[in-house]
């Protein structure tokens, strides 16, 4: 495991930090720890792994893979903004990965080959950020980047365990431009499904940040590359505007390696977020959902000290596609919940 100077900086931070944390010790199958052999943060129910995050940097050599993974299909074309993928094969950090579904199977990958290196299974990050005038990427991983402070907390409850992280966007890997706060809260399962919630807060630092889908109207925002299953079915549902209600989410199903039957996951955007509902973005051919931020051919400034924050619920099911009323209960009961609000703590 390779260190570098803001990693280094960061784990003395975080050592300090985690003694004036620990958590409260329960009897709870519900488990948030630190992997001393690979400087990530596991949280686990009982003895199985349900997802790991990645807040040290991961390098190629150290990132956990599906050895039976298909090759990525996809092809770039000579319209596309970058042509050298090897540009984009860059170690990372700050991302979810991997994650698990009931039944074991390896949900999300990471660096897959081909044309997406930079795809790291949950990821938040936008391909245009401005700074000024100067465009960096904080989704190819190019230019600006997301570096832990060390300022991380660890939570367990009855049913739940989280994690909440503290990261700097760094341009050119020096200048801190925006401070991040991420939160993923782990439930406890039941015998059909698994609730995550994931809250991030990005505050600016400095004036003249802005941050946009690339070229404004495809994708950034929260991103979440799949591996590809069997029988792989992506779907999307956004209620009509004029209705009383206006739920919004995705779904993606499919029998993955190592399954004996369909599993699936669904995302939910929140309707506290800017720019309600988020476009759902997708290319047929790649194991790939997100709901896009900001709304298509603007940009969203991030003023500075003014935080923007996002909320989304990511559901992990047992079975394909669910019936219509499965969703609605499931987005109903989210922008119902109170322990929402309570994630992201001013």
């Amino acid at each position: 495991m390779r260190i570098n100077f803001w990693e280094s900086l960061s784990l003395l931070v975080a050592f300090v930090w985690l003694c004036g944390c620990q958590t409260d010790k329960t009897d709870s199958d519900m488990v948030v720890e630190l992997d001393s052999s690979t400087g990530q943060y596991l949280i686990r129910e009982a003895d199985e792994v349900v997802l790991q995050y990645n807040y040290q940097t991961v390098y190629a050599e150290d990132v956990v893979v599906l050895e039976s993974a298909r090759p990525e299909e996809f092809t770039r074309s000579e319209q596309d903004t970058f042509i050298t993928t090897s540009i984009y094969a860059v170690p990372r950090s700050n991302y979810i990965h991997p994650v698990y579904g009931l039944d074991g199977e390896m949900l999300t990958r990471d660096w897959p080959d081909g044309a997406h290196p930079h795809h790291r299974g949950i990821f938040w990050a936008w391909p245009e950020v401005y700074y000024g005038s100067r465009l960096g990427d904080i989704y190819a991983l190019q230019t600006v980047f997301a570096r832990p402070t060390g300022e991380i907390s660890l939570d367990q409850g009855m049913d739940y365990a989280q994690i909440t992280a503290g990261n700097k966007w760094r341009w050119e890997d020096r200048e801190a431009i925006v401070d991040e706060t991420a939160v993923i809260r782990v439930y406890k399962a039941t015998d059909d499904y698994r609730i995550i919630d994931l809250a991030l807060r990005f505050t600016a630092l400095v004036d003249s940040v802005t941050i946009a889908t690339r070229e404004t109207n495809t994708y950034g925002g929260l991103n979440i590359r799949m591996q590809t299953p069997d029988n792989q079915k992506i779907s999307y549902h956004t209620d009509d505007p004029s209705g009383s209600v206006q739920r919004a989410w995705s779904e993606f199903s499919g029998t993955f390696d190592g399954a004996s039957m369909e599993s699936g996951m669904t995302v939910l955007q929140h309707p506290s977020n800017p720019d309600y509902p988020g476009q759902w973005v997708e290319y047929p051919d790649l194991a790939w959902v997100q709901p896009t931020f900001p709304a298509p051919n603007t940009r969203y400034e991030l003023k500075k000290d003014v935080p923007l924050d996002l909320h989304y619920r990511i559901i992990l099911h047992r079975g394909g596609e669910q019936e219509k009323g499965t969703y609605e209960s499931w987005w109903d009961h989210y922008t119902g919940d109170p322990r929402v609000s309570s994630l992201l703590r001013d």
